[in-house]
């Protein structure tokens, strides 16, 4: 803690938010700023959606126990009473962990999920939630992408196509990222730090939360798909965004 306000003290803008980023565990990092996503009026719910719909269980634990550490709360709590109707529904169900992850895909319910969410969503006036939450946030990846593809099949159209058609706001904005990260989370990741960079400005936060975060994990795979995506490497679009010491930091961060 005293080196943290020793460095806050001397540090300012966005080389000194990224430096005291670093100072956290990326589980403790993330607490904090899901408490700045639910602290004082309004709610930051794309903020509470991107960390949590993209965390494995584990993490997600970890995030729990880091919030309770720093600030004596209890998150679901917190995000019970921050958030309301469909969009609490999933993110609590999110917070459970209990996200099943082995790599074993089952066929059979594949075929089956991929009924119920055409039944709940497409096939019928209003969009069943539940069935979506069920599956969305507890099959493993693996038997996701299987689930997507037999739905594709059976409905001539991507998961993606009905969720937006069927469901709007945040709520979309959560099932989108839980699909995403199914298919493919360094893309996803490479997608939000690309959008970060574009047009004019830049979203520094996101850049930083997300080198600040998947440093320890999936960087390596994140900064290989962004290459993919947009033909530049990813340090080639952050030397073009950023500057001066915040420039260097993020490229260390890279290396």
């Amino acid at each position: 803690q005293d080196m943290e306000e020793v460095l806050k003290g001397d540090l300012s803008g966005n080389f000194g938010k990224a430096v005291l980023a670093l100072l956290d565990l990326p589980c403790e990092y993330e607490a904090r700023e899901l408490r700045k996503a639910m602290k004082g009026a309004g709610t930051d719910e794309a903020l509470l959606i991107e960390i949590l719909c993209t965390q494995n269980n584990k993490e997600i634990v970890n995030i729990k126990e880091a919030y309770k550490r720093l600030f004596d709360r209890d998150l679901e709590s917190d995000v019970k009473s921050d958030t309301s109707g469909s969009l609490r529904k999933i993110l609590v169900t999110v917070l459970e962990a209990t996200r099943d992850e082995t790599q074993q895909v089952n066929a059979e319910l594949a075929e089956q999920d991929a009924t119920d969410l055409y039944k709940a969503g497409e096939g019928r006036w209003g969009t069943d939630e539940l069935a979506f939450n069920v599956v969305l946030a507890k099959r493993s990846y693996s038997q996701l992408r299987a689930t997507f593809q037999a739905y594709e099949k059976m409905c001539g159209k991507e998961i993606e196509e009905s969720i937006k058609s069927e469901t709007s706001g945040d709520l979309e904005k959560a099932y989108l990222t839980l699909v995403s990260c199914a298919k493919d989370c360094p893309g996803y990741f490479a997608s939000l730090l690309y959008k970060s960079m574009k047009g004019a400005g830049t979203d520094e936060e996101t850049l930083i939360r997300i080198l600040v975060t998947r440093a320890e994990s999936d960087l390596p795979a994140i900064k290989e798909k962004f290459q993919q995506m947009y033909k530049k490497s990813l340090a080639e679009a952050i030397r073009s965004d950023t500057s001066g010491d915040f420039r260097k930091l993020l490229l260390a961060l890279l290396n």
